[in-house]
């Protein structure tokens, strides 16, 4: 059973949540500043933080900034009124997996802690399982009952984060300063290139594949459950 703390200075917000996760199967764990939960995580297993920004003694980004800096890898979802893209890109660059804002949708929240909660276990067992299908970080190696095929470390790093977030698109340009790296100077074109090896090495795996986004760039599509 999943751990979930939340972290919210309020105390309706706190019991809200509270009884939309229980709701859900979920163990809870509620404090009211950055503080008190930082002390919790050392104490307590958590699986998932959902955080609000605004709190007395530490805030929302201080919290995540700690947590980050000690090498902490665990999901944060960001719950704020704060709806600006400045407070969004504060958030994120603090360290955060994700931001919604409040007035919160429900369902919308419990569909992202489950998509963090889903992403958080691939980055632990790094295998991603599609049907018979299975990526392995470790060995960069993608494997089909018998057959295994070992990709270029670049080609494989492609194909585990398009598949990391299936039917998620990414341009260009956000695939190429994460796996060549931001003073990369290779050219974006590389992309097209390395999607089209991948293409044809896969040609007939009818699990997944990958789309072109006119436009825009990639995305996967799992065609089988995983």
């Amino acid at each position: 059973m999943f751990r979930i703390l939340v972290v919210d200075d309020d105390k309706h917000t706190r019991m809200l949540f509270e009884a939309v996760l229980k709701a859900e199967n979920y163990t809870v764990f509620t404090t009211s500043d950055g503080a008190e939960a930082l002390a919790l995580t050392d104490r307590e297993h958590i699986d998932l933080v959902v955080l609000d920004i605004m709190m007395p003694n530490m805030d929302g980004y201080e919290f995540t900034r700690i947590l980050r800096e000690s090498n902490n890898d665990l999901p944060v979802l960001m719950v704020s009124a704060k709806q600006l893209p400045d407070d969004k890109r504060r958030g994120f660059l603090a360290g955060t997996d994700d931001y919604i804002t409040k007035p919160v949708d429900e369902e919308e929240m419990l569909l992202r802690i489950k998509a963090l909660l889903r992403r958080a276990r691939i980055a632990s067992e790094k295998r991603i399982c599609i049907g018979d299908v299975v990526l392995d970080y470790n060995s960069m190696t993608v494997s089909r009952r018998e057959e295994t095929v070992e990709l270029p470390q670049k080609e494989f790093l492609l194909l585990y984060k398009l598949l990391s977030f299936p039917g998620k698109i990414f341009t260009r340009i956000q695939i190429m300063d994460e796996i060549w790296g931001a003073d990369s100077e290779t050219g974006w074109e590389t992309v097209t290139v390395h999607v089209g090896r991948l293409r044809k090495r896969f040609e007939g795996w009818d699990e997944f594949e990958i789309e072109s986004v006119r436009g825009l760039g990639y995305r996967a599509v799992k065609k089988a459950d995983g």
